[in-house]
């Protein structure tokens, strides 16, 4: 009746087995350590209730478990693991230690297994709870860790599961060592807490609390957690933490349910930060269903998706009833300054590789506003891209300049048309290696994640021929040093969150490429809403008319209307 065994794909799904295991023996503080990404050793501890000294060695038998009785169990599974397969899969594959001390013995045990051999039992002293050993990980099948990624990245994996488990149970309080990596959250029973640990303090200030749970239909899915205000939203999905009954799943309808939420909140390619946990009926949900138990089945889908939708709509519409736009947090890596040219391409050296190497410092002037740029574009403008010259005739409510063309009249969205004239920019000074560069008088400090600190020390010469140049500061801490000049009047470390969460979302270099000028040149473009001089306007105009490609921004949207002589004259019956 087990529809799905368990497989053992990398360091991330040893932890996640036995972190479930520690949670499901109700332990309240649990520690991780790994060294190697997770291959040479992994090392997870709790103070749960341990296993008897008799069952120690049966713990390690296939389809042993402890967590179902009868058959009809799996029908309705209120623990995180339940197949038994864990504990075999894990000694298959590695050698593995265990001491464990059920919380009614006087002593414990010392259990030694290599490749599924149970080597040496032994009793020993130990506090209540298990530790368990796991080192050389798939020492016996090398073809599994040919195909693992870099230390970082599986660390980053590791990182990722830990802290989604910190943010499902707050009232346990989980460590992690890996590496110069360290977490640690509060274990209070406070989520918010936990989110402020995960994230920061000031992400966790932005979260709103779903409100109360549903008094309508109790026996239906219940919907608590947090989610962030519009205030902090982010460049993709990933920071969107779904839990049913406290099981971290993922589930494509539940994002799409989240971000529909938001919709009328967010902009377009925004996305929310959210901590959900739906709680429902164990019968009502399948988990028997994937290696992982990350997938989950619904007996009635709709009635879930339905149910986050309007638990995260009613509390933004509660707290947030007016949308508004602000930049997200930060991360940043090492100090590097900008390459030299060695292709013709977007960038001048190879996006994110670690091959890519610095040439000598950039310096450049600052750009300050949207005045004294001139053409950035040099080449010739094919007939089709290129504008009429037009004349600025006034703003429309302060996001619209209003301009007279040959054949007509034009309206300009003004923040369309600066994010193209910037996203040029941009890819001419990449392409040149030449990013004009503002050194900040106070360095902005930021606290990056596992992931991000990977993304930016692996690759600061993509990010320096970007004009970010930072340094790491010491542990999670790191400091931006100097911004591209666009940027100097907008929130660089927002900005650089940006980047960096686009760069996350994979794709080939040109679409990496593409993805980050596209984030600075959103985070510096003037705003809807902003009054402009007329010179501004002026100014604006004509570095449009010198764009490649000015009829669009780089999100595709359109940066002019055309209303044609001839139409303005059928519309007043002329």
């Amino acid at each position: 009746m087990i529809a799905a065994g368990e497989v053992i794909e990398r360091p991330a799904s040893v932890v996640k087995e036995l972190v479930e295991n520690s949670i499901d023996a109700g332990a309240t503080e649990i520690s991780v350590e790994i060294q190697g990404g997770g291959v040479e050793l992994i090392r997870v501890a709790d103070n749960g209730v341990g296993i008897p000294y008799d069952e120690v060695e049966l713990a390690f038998q296939r389809f042993a478990t402890s967590k179902l009785s009868v058959a009809e169990d799996l029908e309705a599974i209120a623990t995180l693991g339940f197949r038994g397969e864990a504990l075999p899969s894990i000694a298959s594959v590695s050698q593995v230690t265990m001491v464990t001390r059920h919380a009614d013995a006087d002593s414990g045990a010392r259990l030694e297994v290599l490749e599924s051999q149970v080597k040496a039992k032994t009793p020993e002293g130990a506090s209540p709870g298990t530790i368990i050993t796991v080192q050389q990980l798939f020492r016996n099948v090398p073809a599994r860790r040919k195909f693992l990624r870099s230390p970082g990245s599986e660390s980053t994996r590791v990182q990722t599961l830990v802290t989604r488990y910190a943010l499902a149970y707050p009232e346990i309080r989980f460590q992690l060592m890996a590496g110069r990596s360290r977490f640690a959250s509060p274990g209070t029973g406070d989520l918010l807490e936990a989110v402020a640990a995960v994230y920061s303090l000031e992400v966790a200030q932005a979260m709103l609390e779903i409100d109360t749970l549903d008094e309508g239909d109790e026996s239906g899915p219940q919907v608590t957690g947090v989610v962030g205000a519009p205030t902090v939203d982010r460049a993709n999905r990933n920071y969107i933490s779904l839990f049913v009954n406290r099981r971290w799943v993922q589930s494509r309808a539940l994002n799409v349910a989240v971000e529909q939420a938001y919709h009328g909140f967010l902009k377009e390619r925004r996305f929310p930060m959210a901590a959900l946990n739906i709680s429902m009926p164990f019968e009502d949900v399948d988990v028997n269903a994937h290696p992982a138990k990350s997938e989950v089945r619904f007996r009635s889908q709709d009635q879930v998706f339905s149910a986050v939708q309007h638990a995260v709509r009613q509390t933004l519409t509660a707290h947030t009833p007016v949308p508004e736009m602000r930049r997200a947090q930060v991360t940043a890596g090492g100090f590097s300054s900008a390459p030299a040219r060695t292709a013709t391409s977007f960038w001048p050296v190879q996006p994110f590789s670690r091959a890519a190497e610095a040439a000598g410092p950039t310096n450049g002037e600052v750009v300050a506003g949207i005045s004294g740029n001139g053409p950035l574009y040099d080449g010739p403008l094919s007939p089709k891209s290129a504008l009429p010259v037009l004349r600025v005739l006034g703003q429309v409510q302060s996001t619209y300049i209003a301009a007279e063309g040959p054949d007509g009249m034009y309206l300009i969205d003004q923040h369309a048309a600066h994010e193209r004239v910037v996203f040029e920019k941009i890819q001419a000074d990449a392409a040149a290696g030449a990013p004009e560069v503002q050194m900040l008088m106070e360095p902005a400090t930021l606290e990056l994640d596992a992931r991000q600190q990977e993304l930016l020390l692996d690759n600061q010469a993509s990010f320096a021929a970007l004009g970010l140049l930072v340094e790491p500061f010491g542990g999670d801490v790191f400091l931006i040093r100097g911004v591209p000049s666009i940027l100097a009047e907008a929130d660089p470390a927002s900005a650089l969150v940006d980047v960096l969460d686009e760069m996350s979302e994979g794709g080939d270099p040109e679409t990496w490429q593409e993805r980050a000028a596209y984030s600075i040149a959103c985070h510096s473009a003037i705003r809807a809403g902003k009054v402009l001089t007329h010179q501004e306007m002026v100014e604006l105009t004509r570095q449009l008319e010198a764009c490649n490609q000015p009829h669009s921004c780089p999100h595709g949207r359109p940066t002019m209307i055309h209303l044609s002589a001839t139409h303005l004259d059928r519309e007043f019956g002329r």
